[in-house]
């Protein structure tokens, strides 16, 4: 992002669409996402929404930028309520700097600049109401001048599977809700300078990058119980399993998940675990087991607020406690918290790796702001790593738990050699049996231990961004990322820097 003194940093038009769950306010967001970015703009899109199917109040946050933007906006420039309630719901968000409220004139209250559109007026005479989306989506098209070339290119693609009817009945009902839109006098000009050429980009949010990382970690199992807002990598995974040969599994529950992973690993597969924070709490035993089998598994956690259920569709950031302490008894672990759609690709990649060679369990932690949060990615920064293999073909004098200098005993896989691949939950011996003597003991504790010295030796380090004589340090981690380096940027006070943990534990 460019620095304040920079024009163009303004030059960002925030829309809010409010409705009740089954509205369409998703669709519609889906939508305008994509026709924007066939524009040639930078998008940010984040939705928030209430833990239920029908009704309740739900909203979906667009901003546009003719710069890359990738954070939220709390400010409002164009809304658009489907229902009444939508108003005293946003309140906060709503100011005299809001530009336009496209609504029912008796839902607003004085004070505000609005156009009274009656939707359901509008399409009174329609067959099918569900074309009231497509006139939401023409109205702002309109009222922003768009080129109608781009939003009808855009529809035949898109419901081309469906027949020339359905694209015809739509773009007929964008095209009345265009008119509408176009017909409004702007408050403000929207001066964008459109990217000519977007082929370099590709639109994305936090589930997609964990899943493609994933792919290109040669990932080829998933078990979940599903549970928001982790389902999206159980759903993306379980969409590519035939072209990537992916075996999915959705579990009875979050035991049944974890152990199912860890068994494949164990089996030689590389294997995900995908949760939210009350699901990994019902694993915390077996990331013991985990430990002291010395068996890889990477665990995806989708943060969310707790205790308990809590509030099942919001975010926060409130499991770094819960996984860094998981599993009784003491035994390494990696945990890495992506703030950025880049860094969750490649830490997904290095979380296998992480586990492959060091066989300790791997956590990535994200939230539900992350993962349902689209913006527009640099193909390049996609990057894939070849993946790194860490087992090894067992002779008759294999032992499992070897003690070594670096504390990693070599991994075998059961029939990929003539060895016997014994692991044990209890504590046990080099050849993997049970054994209650002290010295073993000790020596095993120690050998597992010792894998954290080879672990800080390819940890990542933290990003710096501002001046080395900064006056104030802010420190954060995860999805934090943007939301502060944007900050940062509008604010263009070199006394302030920024240090950003993409792996929290263990730190260099």
């Amino acid at each position: 992002m460019p620095s304040s003194k920079n024009p163009t940093l303004a030059r960002v038009v925030t829309i809010v669409l409010c409705g009740k769950a089954g509205q369409g306010i998703k669709t519609i967001d889906a939508a305008l996402t994509k026709i924007f970015n066939l524009y040639g703009l930078y998008v940010f899109s984040t939705k928030e929404y209430m833990s239920r199917i029908r009704g309740g109040c739900n909203s979906t946050t667009l901003c546009i930028s003719d710069q890359p933007i990738h954070a939220y906006r709390q400010q409002i420039d164009i809304l658009i309520p489907f229902i009444p309630e939508a108003i005293s719901y946003l309140k906060s968000r709503l100011s005299k700097k809001t530009s336009l409220i496209l609504g029912k004139k008796n839902w607003i209250p004085q004070g505000y600049l609005m156009i009274d559109i009656d939707f359901d007026q509008i399409i009174k005479d329609e067959k099918n109401k569900v074309f009231i989306n497509s006139i939401a989506i023409g109205v702002i098209l309109g009222f922003l001048k768009f080129n109608k070339k781009i939003y009808q290119d855009f529809f035949s693609k898109y419901f081309k599977p469906k027949g020339e009817e359905i694209i015809s009945q739509n773009i007929n009902s964008v095209n009345i809700g265009y008119l509408i839109g176009n017909a409004i006098k702007q408050p403000i000009q929207f001066n964008f300078s459109p990217k000519k050429n977007q082929k370099s980009l590709t639109l994305l949010n936090g589930s997609d990058a964990i899943s493609l990382g994933a792919l290109a970690a040669n990932c080829q199992f998933i078990s979940s119980y599903p549970m928001s807002p982790s389902t999206g990598v159980l759903n993306n995974l379980a969409s590519y399993s035939v072209k990537y040969d992916i075996l999915v599994e959705q579990t009875e529950d979050e035991i049944a998940a974890i152990n199912m992973a860890i068994g494949a690993w164990y089996a030689g597969a590389r294997a995900l675990v995908t949760t939210s924070g009350g699901g990994f709490a019902l694993m915390s035993e077996s990331m013991s087991l985990a430990g002291m089998t010395e068996t890889p598994v990477v665990i995806h956690l989708g943060q969310r607020p707790g205790p308990a259920t809590g509030l099942p569709t919001r975010t926060e950031q409130g499991d770094l406690n819960l996984v860094l302490c998981a599993g009784h008894g003491e035994f390494p672990r990696v945990i890495f918290a992506p703030g950025s759609l880049s860094q969750a690709f490649q830490l997904t990649q290095k979380a296998f790796d992480f586990a492959d060679q060091f066989q300790v369990p791997v956590i990535l932690l994200t939230d539900q702001t992350f993962l349902d949060s689209y913006s527009l990615i640099e193909k390049s920064d996609l990057k894939q790593t070849k993946p790194t293999y860490h087992y090894v073909k067992t002779t008759k004098e294999y032992r499992r738990y070897l003690l070594t200098s670096t504390g990693i005993s070599p991994r075998g896989i059961p029939g990929h050699g003539t060895g016997l691949v014994s692991v044990d939950s209890d504590e046990h011996n080099e050849s993997g049996f049970i054994t209650e003597d002290f010295d073993t003991r000790v020596a095993m504790v120690e050998k597992r231990l010792k894998k954290m010295k080879s672990i800080l030796q390819k940890s990542v380090m933290p990003e710096f961004i501002g001046n080395n004589n900064y006056k104030t340090l802010l420190v954060s981690w995860g999805s934090n990322y943007h939301v502060i380096k944007e900050a940062l940027c509008i604010l263009n006070d070199k006394n302030i820097a920024f240090i950003h943990f993409s792996q929290v534990y263990p730190i260099p």
